[in-house]
């Protein structure tokens, strides 16, 4: 039985559709990846996955239960958070309590304020400066932080890389070995391909809303990602 498991999942803004049919999987341990342009419907998949748009109950099954539509805040219970694109820290919070927001669904894990401070020596030097006048990596590191607060079974991760300088980056892709080893698996979106590869046990592409291309890095061309990418 996988972690994850997609059957046909669909999204819409009003009339406008976003995905068509999305099937994918998440095993137990995995960093998977999914890349596809700017508007190819990754973003509008994990707010899917984690509660923020409809979906039909059985189109999505996490632990072997079924949890399409149900409330984020349930879906947050049974062990799957989401690190939102743009970070979306509260500004009137320090670092400290921004983190201790992930902490409400009490979920037992082996995450908290001293093992996030281990992995991110940095937010606990600056665990009572406000989260926002942190850099744009520090506060990365606090958004993954107040998700792996709830303890989740599989961790949604939106961008995490956008906007960060590549010394940045590499820094928060250096964090992903630590939280697989405490038993969270990852979903990533991610738009630099190079990046996803070096990351992933597996890639899906995504094109117009659909998956466009699915396999393990190393057995994908670099001709077949191109054209599920672009579509030419």
């Amino acid at each position: 039985m996988s972690l994850l498991e997609t059957h046909k999942v669909t999204a819409f803004y009003g009339d406008f559709q976003a995905l068509y049919g999305i099937d994918m999987k998440v095993e137990e341990g995995e960093t998977v990846a999914i890349i596809g342009s700017n508007g190819a419907g990754k973003s509008s998949f994990l707010r899917t996955l984690a509660g923020l748009q409809a979906a039909a109950r059985d189109s999505i099954r996490f632990g072997g239960e079924a949890i399409g539509g149900l409330p984020a805040h349930r879906i947050v219970g049974r062990g799957l958070a989401m690190v939102p694109e743009g970070r979306r820290l509260f500004p009137s919070l320090s670092v400290e309590e921004n983190l201790l927001v992930g902490s409400y669904s009490r979920r037992a894990g082996p995450w908290n304020l001293q093992r996030l401070y281990a992995l991110f020596p940095i937010l606990g030097e600056r665990r009572h400066n406000p989260g926002t006048a942190l850099s744009g990596g520090q506060q990365q590191m606090v958004a993954i932080g107040r998700a792996l607060m709830s303890n989740p079974r599989l961790l949604l991760c939106d961008e995490i890389s956008l906007g960060l300088a590549p010394v940045v980056i590499k820094d928060i892709y250096a964090a992903l070995p630590g939280i697989k080893a405490e038993g969270t698996s990852v979903l990533v979106v991610e738009q630099d391909v190079g990046q996803a590869m070096k990351v992933a046990d597996r890639l899906y592409c995504f094109q117009e809303g659909r998956v466009s291309l699915a396999g393990r890095p190393a057995e994908l061309t670099r001709e077949q990602i191109s054209s599920a990418y672009f579509g030419v």
